[in-house]
């Protein structure tokens, strides 16, 4: 399992929301490849990047921010929010990303995501951002009456890179990663899963670690800026099973 760190972009900064309420926003830089280059430097190798702005308008606010990370960095990237045509996904590709989300489109555009999977093999994820066990779309803004797993099972038959799952209630909240619902989606997950949301601690990642090898990784946000977790430590403490850190 791998410690994603995450920037996510709002008006050209590095904040942190609280369960995604764009009105409840903490802004920790102004310099975002900074922000990027700092995580290099303490061991990530990979950082999870989401356009706010673009989630909520419906296509990519901050693509300058985020080329200037690639531009900053030679680890890998990936990118959501606001990905909803195939023209949007090919750009970011050409850009540098490695992989990009989709959530919104993948609920409401089969179409879509089918192109993108196939077009894009290995380089397509599944964004299931889930409040109440129902999926959110359009930057959490709107609940739909989906049921997260339910969602998963219909798309099973996507080649998708992977599946990242958050808990809406536990992101920016530091309370801890919502477990029995991350080891349903284990459970009815054929792809690997990426952990988000409330994760603190070092117990934490552990404990999300041992839901099985389908755990791919865990995104960290507010622990990290807060300095309730350190990267380099956290990156130690779940490579100590495996041996790998990457």
């Amino acid at each position: 399992m791998i410690v994603i760190p995450a920037i996510d972009l709002k008006d050209g900064r590095c904040v942190r929301l609280r369960q995604g309420d764009m009105a409840a926003e903490t802004v920790y830089s102004h310099d975002v490849a900074a922000v990027a280059g700092g995580w290099q430097d303490r061991g990530a190798c990979l950082i999870h990047i989401v356009d706010l702005n673009g989630a909520v308008d419906g296509h990519p606010m901050n693509v300058d921010h985020i080329q200037t990370i690639l531009q900053t960095v030679s680890v890998k990237i990936q990118v959501g929010g606001g990905i909803r045509h195939i023209d949007t996904i090919r750009r970011y590709l050409t850009l540098g990303v490695w992989r990009v989300v989709l959530g919104t489109a993948a609920l409401n555009d089969r179409t879509l995501l089918d192109q993108a999977c196939h077009e894009f093999p290995g380089r397509i994820l599944l964004g299931l951002d889930a409040k109440g066990g129902k999926v959110a779309v359009q930057g959490w803004t709107r609940v739909s009456a989906t049921e997260a797993t339910a969602l998963l099972r219909d798309l099973a038959m996507f080649p998708l890179a992977g599946v990242i799952y958050t808990d809406i209630a536990r992101d920016g909240m530091l309370t801890g990663p919502n477990l029995p619902a991350l080891r349903e989606v284990v459970e009815h997950s054929t792809i690997p899963v990426i952990a988000s949301g409330g994760i603190s601690r070092i117990e934490d990642l552990r404990a999300i670690q041992s839901l099985g090898q389908r755990i791919e990784g865990a995104i960290v946000g507010k622990a990290l800026y807060d300095g309730k977790l350190d990267l380099a430590d956290a990156i130690k403490a779940v490579s100590v099973a495996t041996g790998r850190s990457c």
